[in-house]
């Protein structure tokens, strides 16, 4: 493949979990300077998130859609193969626009596809400059619209995405501060069992589909085991005594 030129530039920007008007200004600024757009398609080739937002403010004309195996976990070589023929993919793009933005949802350096893909491409194309713009989270959206708390004083905050595990968020759980769980639809019923042991259910939140028709907030304390939507967002708010300031 000929070298691309120094001054090619792939930009990761963060455009929010859904909401249009969450995406920043330096977002959208780096959206409409861009050549062209990467959004993340499945191989279902449905509109996701990211390019729904991203079409809030550009033309159809400059966006691309790079199929990446999204929801490919239990075949390894299958999802290899999807990753380098992306990264070829935006490679090519780079040789021949030279300014390329990748969208992502919510921000590109929490659990974004934009990780892997950058990896790829430094690897391709090692004289390309990569930057990323950040982007409003899940959790911080969630946060907003519930009213839910994430920290206050010493608290810590951890976040656990549940694919990893349920025990993982039990762990979480057993710790202080607040704890955040990410892609938890699938198990929502191994997440309330976990809220429940852990005391902690009657505080916690959870959201889908924030900002977007179909929204649902609600109580973890209504979970019933069925499953949720895959992109929910839990919040489990850390056990706060001493009133105004206690953990200052």
């Amino acid at each position: 493949m000929p070298d691309v030129m120094s001054s090619s530039r792939l930009i990761g920007v963060g455009v929010g979990p859904g909401d249009p008007e969450l995406v920043t200004v330096k977002g959208v600024n780096a959206l409409r300077a861009a050549d062209v757009i990467v959004v993340p398609v499945m191989d279902t080739g449905e509109r996701g998130r990211a390019e729904a937002t991203v079409l809030h403010y550009v033309p159809q004309e400059k966006v691309v859609r790079v199929v990446f195996a999204l929801n490919e976990r239990s075949d390894r070589a299958r999802r290899e193969a999807a990753w380098d023929a992306a990264g070829w993919r935006v490679a090519q793009l780079l040789r021949e626009h030279g300014r390329v933005a990748f969208a992502t949802i919510g921000d590109p350096n929490v659990y974004s596809t934009f990780t892997y893909l950058a990896q790829t491409i430094g690897e391709l194309v090692p004289d390309v400059a990569i930057e990323t713009v950040p982007g409003i989270t899940a959790m911080q959206d969630l946060a907003a619209r519930s009213g839910a708390v994430l920290t206050e004083g010493t608290e810590p905050l951890t976040l656990v995405p549940v694919t990893a595990g349920s025990e993982v968020l039990k762990d979480a759980l057993a710790g202080p501060g607040t704890v955040v769980a990410y892609k938890f639809g699938r198990q929502a019923a191994e997440v309330a069992e976990a809220l429940r042991e852990s005391g902690r259910i009657e505080d916690a939140v959870w959201g889908a589909a924030l900002g977007l028709e179909g929204e649902s907030i609600r109580s973890a304390a209504e979970l019933d085991g069925s499953p949720l939507p895959y992109l929910s967002t839990l919040i489990a708010p850390a056990r706060r005594e001493g009133g105004r300031g206690g953990k200052l």
